[in-house]
């Protein structure tokens, strides 16, 4: 319903002074109240944007002296939710199919007043609940956040066990088994963290949750657990049943026999610092997120992200060793404590290895970008001293804006990280120093997630869609011929373009499935055809998340190669490490539908999990596409080879074919063949193309 209570802020495009009070008056009339401010050109409207937060943007076509699509650019850059009503001085279908696609919420003639009024009401009401859609997305996650601190907070180790595998662990849990991230507990089952002689014991005490609808909680049966390190503990176990996320499940709590103070004050130590930097780890940060972003909704204070990584660190950390780096890494630390300051309006964290982050007060783009570099110049000139050497680094530092419409507290961080990402593909900025800030798309309004979906179907409709094939060669002289297929999309320059990279950070999922979906119909035609002219031909299909978690998916890629008269075994489903192993479950079933079609599977970017042959416990792919980084460590010395060839071997042990990407030169080959991989692919062999006409008898 429309806030009777509150003032509706105006901002009107008009360069009569009359006719914006008309406006004004009309919408008075209509029982709202309204303060308004008239503008008349872009520098106005780019002033009026940084001044304050406006609830509607009222434009008149006629009257403005530059293109309405770039006002819609400027709001989206600024990343705020202001609706946009245009007034037309007459009606255009064309003309308002155009503006609506640029992300305008309607378009109306000047002198339809009441459709006019029903439209900011309507647009009112749409906005007021999108306010109290992030209210309630900050309630939400604080209640989680709550529970979870009560169970984090908890000085028992407590975690939640589904089929047997870990799905929650509190950080006394983790500390306790001696596991630095819950990405990597996940991957091991709770058989796998007690001695052979408590498994028997544990499994006929779990066997009476499952059997039973309604369990009798256990409490303090003696055991035996195992640290990841191999140290057994004795301990007393106390099962519950509990829900998480919805689900039923089993809480184990694990106490030592003995107290031990020590562990209890290492995690009082672990709770909100990092121990090398002594800056706030992630979790603090991500807490810090969730209030700035309140603060941003309810007291319209600002603030921005900045994601800063330091550059080169992997060579950083190749020259100087472990022990020296954690040295420059506290020095960097101090440094950019003592350069911007370490005060309260402002929080400085360290994320990752080579990662910092900091969340500080901001008042504007331009008061950002000069935050930005005053974080990139704090490093820039400094000579950091070690064991007699020096060491000089700079920073890339991607930064984003906290204001009323941020989106959720991952993809804040997401966008921050994307900006950094993006710094070294500035010209000048090749090895980094940098800074960038992320803008949200500004030619398309997809953080709307109907506006995504039907982009992608206009991009769909007009045929901007196109499939590339790049060959994948068998180095141990397999006959089947391998091509990886891609989707381009053809954006509004011409140019081509991932129409992945068109979805904002969290989504949209229809879209990103309607993507994979359209690769698919349109990959299994060609391949139909090009098996049909005698070709042995396999095709690997490149999958995302939204499609991994799609349970209808199985039966309709059924349907789809039915109607194709193609066997399963010719189609190669691939998905990323990261995807499989944050959507375990569904990667498990998503596994057992291809299987029941004979499709295969693989997993790509494999080597950037900690522990990533874990993954084997839970999935078993055909293929393994290793992270890209594994080609260039093979280019850099003996003991990267070396490295790289016993992952290999490793993973030929276990059964899985190989397939190293980014291959730019001959020079590799041998290290490859003598290393074991079964499958190449790069650009020294052929570039994607239009066509599958790679000619593999060449390579016999």
């Amino acid at each position: 319903m429309i806030r009777n209570k509150e003032t509706l802020f105006l901002l009107v495009l008009d360069k009569s002074q009359n006719d914006a009070e008309k406006f004004v008056s009309l919408l008075r009339n209509a029982g709202i109240a309204t303060r308004a401010n008239r503008i008349e050109d872009e520098d106005a409207l780019l002033a009026a944007l940084d001044e304050q937060s406006w609830d509607i943007f009222l434009a008149r076509e006629q009257d403005a002296d530059f293109d309405l699509a770039q006002a819609l650019s400027h709001i989206k850059g600024k990343d705020k939710d202001i609706p946009v009503i245009i007034l037309s001085e007459e009606y255009d279908p064309e003309n308002t199919v155009k503006h609506m696609r640029a992300g305008a919420k309607d378009v109306i003639p000047v002198e339809n007043e009441t459709h006019l009024v029903s439209a900011v009401k309507r647009e009112l009401d749409s906005l007021g609940t999108r306010k109290k859609l992030r209210q309630l997305e900050i309630q939400v996650h604080d209640v989680e956040h709550r529970c979870e601190l009560l169970l984090d907070s908890s000085k028992d180790a407590i975690a939640y066990i589904n089929d047997g595998m870990h799905i929650y662990a509190n950080g006394s849990y983790m500390s306790f088994l001696g596991y630095d991230d819950i990405d990597d507990l996940i991957c091991v089952p709770v058989l796998d963290t007690f001695t052979s002689e408590s498994q028997t014991a544990f499994k006929d005490l779990s066997k009476q949750f499952y059997d039973e609808e309604e369990f009798t909680p256990i409490e303090n049966e003696q055991s035996v657990t195992v640290r990841e390190d191999g140290t057994e503990i004795p301990v007393n176990i106390s099962l519950s049943e509990a829900s998480y996320d919805g689900e039923r499940c089993l809480q184990i709590i694990v106490r030592p026999e003995q107290d031990n103070a020590e562990l209890e004050e290492k995690l009082r130590e672990m709770s909100q610092v990092d121990l090398v930097t002594g800056l706030y780890n992630r979790q603090y940060l991500m807490d810090a997120l969730v209030g700035a972003k309140e603060h941003a909704l309810n007291d319209k204070r600002d603030s921005t992200l900045f994601y800063v990584s330091i550059d080169q660190f992997k060579q950083f950390k190749a020259e100087l060793g472990i022990a020296d780096t954690d040295v420059i890494l506290r020095e960097i630390a101090d440094h950019i404590k003592i350069s911007i300051g370490d005060d309260d309006e402002k929080v400085i964290a360290r994320l990752s290895d080579e990662v910092f982050a900091v969340i500080w007060n901001t008042s504007g783009i331009e008061d950002a970008m000069g935050k930005g570099e005053q974080l990139r110049k704090s490093v820039e000139d400094q000579l950091f001293e070690v064991e007699g050497r020096t060491v000089q680094a700079t920073f890339s530092v991607g930064l984003t804006l906290i204001t009323d419409n941020a989106p959720h507290i991952k993809d804040i961080l997401g966008r921050a990280q994307l900006a950094c990402e993006e710094v070294k593909k500035l010209d000048g900025h090749e090895n980094g120093n940098g800074v960038h800030l992320y803008k949200p798309n500004q030619d398309k309004v997809l953080d709307d997630h109907d506006v995504a979906i039907s982009l992608i179907e206009q991009a769909l409709e007009d045929d901007k869609f196109k499939l590339l094939f790049q060959p994948i060669i068998s180095l141990r002289g397999e006959t089947q011929e391998h091509y990886e297929a891609f989707v381009r999309m053809i954006d509004d320059k011409g140019e081509e373009v991932s129409p992945y990279d068109f979805l904002p950070p969290s989504g949209p999922t229809q879209a990103a499935n309607k993507i994979d979906k359209w690769v698919i119909l349109q990959t299994v035609k060609h391949l139909s055809k090009h098996r049909s002219q005698g070709h042995d031909t396999r095709l690997f299909i490149n999958l995302c998340a939204e499609t991994l978690q799609d349970q209808s998916f199985t039966s309709w890629l059924n349907v789809a190669l039915k109607a194709a008269k193609l066997p399963g075994d010719s189609l190669i489903f691939q998905i990323s490490e990261s995807n499989a192993i944050s959507h375990m479950k569904q990667a498990k079933d998503f596994e057992k539908g291809l299987r029941s079609l004979h499709c295969n599977l693989s997993v790509n970017q494999f080597g950037r999990a900690l522990s990533p042959l874990n993954l084997f416990k839970h999935i078993n792919p055909d293929y393994i596409k290793l992270e890209g980084s594994f080609t260039q460590d093979m280019q850099k010395g003996d003991e990267a080879k070396e490295n790289a060839k016993d992952l290999i071997q490793t993973l030929q042990s276990m059964d899985k074919k190989t397939v190293v990407p980014l291959v730019e030169s001959a020079a590799l080959l041998s290290t490859l063949w003598q290393a074991g991989v079964n499958f190449i692919q790069g650009y020294y062999l052929q570039a994607p193309s239009t066509e599958m006409n790679y000619d593999f008898s060449d390579n016999n």
